[in-house]
């Protein structure tokens, strides 16, 4: 599966604010559960699917942290492509 993806430095509490064209799962993992999910493994993350935007996510504790998105959709996902969508990832910061 194709997708997104920032790294950044968060600090518990700041803000990430996500803008898109289309609806998409937005996750914001951790280092560890980032290798997971693109490796097809269990992972954990904060955030889901979002049809509203903006899509807000507050960040749970302060170190690196990886922001995914990709479409969702009823038709078949390719695997060779990003998603085509418009879309702005913001971070408030709340320090």
């Amino acid at each position: 599966m194709k997708f997104i993806h920032q790294r950044e430095q968060l600090n518990e509490g700041d803000l990430v604010i996500i803008e898109s064209s289309q609806p998409c799962n937005i996750r914001l993992m951790s280092d560890a559960n980032f290798r997971a999910f693109r490796n097809g493994g269990r992972h954990t993350y904060h955030g889901g699917a979002f049809e509203r935007f903006p899509a807000k996510i507050e960040v749970p504790a302060s170190g690196f942290w990886n922001i995914t998105l990709d479409t969702v959709t009823r038709r078949a996902i390719s695997v060779t492509r990003k998603p085509k969508l418009n879309y702005s990832i913001r971070i408030l910061r709340r320090s």
